[in-house]
């Protein structure tokens, strides 16, 4: 019995060691490697989002928009929309004039943002100085109201794209998504609208009627004008006249 109790003695499991505390330089070690995580994983994350919006936008450089987020939202609330797509060639050319002249002036001198109206918004406080492309990659690829995570994304979104469409192409994209009326989207969806007529016949009147309603057209008439859009609507049509003769028109007419 002796021996027995003796040798269950021997064989009886000694307790284990306590685990030693980390040290200091252990949990550096170990901090300094979840910060090497964390980093690659907001490097490979913004790779991966910027991938995701360079290949977007290229594709809308070959392919028209089927539809974006306003009017997709527009279709749920009206059930019905009117949109036609329709090339620059089947665009009268004074519209994409009258376009211009209302909406950006020096859409041909800058890369997508105009700093100097965007100073001047500023000093004057007041908003409304976003480029032809800031309105187009808005209506496109975002959502609508004012926000500045929206405007942050939209001031880095339109250079890409000013580097990946010609001028030509998002002069065409912006007649062919912008809203005209509640629920009628694009030009041609416009021109038959207010006058019955296709968007390669619209007059130097009509268009710059059409011009002088945006960006507010569900607050203004281009068939039944007030008088701030009649005189919105002389003012275009000087513009359109002034950037086709000093070339302010050429980046998108030829």
């Amino acid at each position: 019995m002796a021996q027995t109790s003796k040798a269950n003695k021997r064989t009886a499991k000694k307790p284990a060691p306590k685990k030693k505390p980390a040290t200091k330089t252990e949990k550096l070690g170990l901090i300094s490697r979840l910060r090497r995580f964390i980093r690659r994983v907001f490097f490979w994350g913004f790779l991966a989002i910027f991938g995701v919006i360079f290949l977007w936008t290229l594709l809308y450089a070959v392919i028209n928009p089927p539809t974006t987020p306003y009017m997709r939202s527009e279709a749920h609330r009206l059930v019905n929309i009117k949109h036609d797509w329709v090339t620059m060639e089947d665009i009268a050319p004074v519209m994409a004039r009258s376009a211009v002249a209302a909406e950006d002036a020096n859409f041909c001198l800058h890369w997508g943002l105009d700093v100097n109206a965007i100073r001047d918004a500023v000093d004057a406080g007041r908003g409304g100085a976003s480029t032809i492309s800031q309105q187009v990659v808005k209506n496109v690829f975002l959502w609508h109201g004012r926000s500045w995570s929206r405007k942050a994304i939209e001031a880095v979104w339109t250079p890409l794209t000013e580097a990946v469409w010609s001028k030509r192409r998002i002069v065409e994209i912006y007649l062919n998504v912008a809203e005209f009326d509640e629920g009628v989207f694009g030009v041609q969806a416009a021109a038959r609208h207010y006058f019955g007529v296709d968007a390669a016949n619209l007059s130097a009147l009509q268009s710059a009627r059409l011009a002088a309603i945006l960006p507010a057209p569900k607050n203004r008439s281009a068939s039944n004008p007030s008088s701030f859009t009649r005189s919105r609507t002389a003012s275009i049509i000087s513009g359109a006249a002034t950037i086709a003769a000093d070339g302010r028109a050429d980046c998108f007419e030829r």
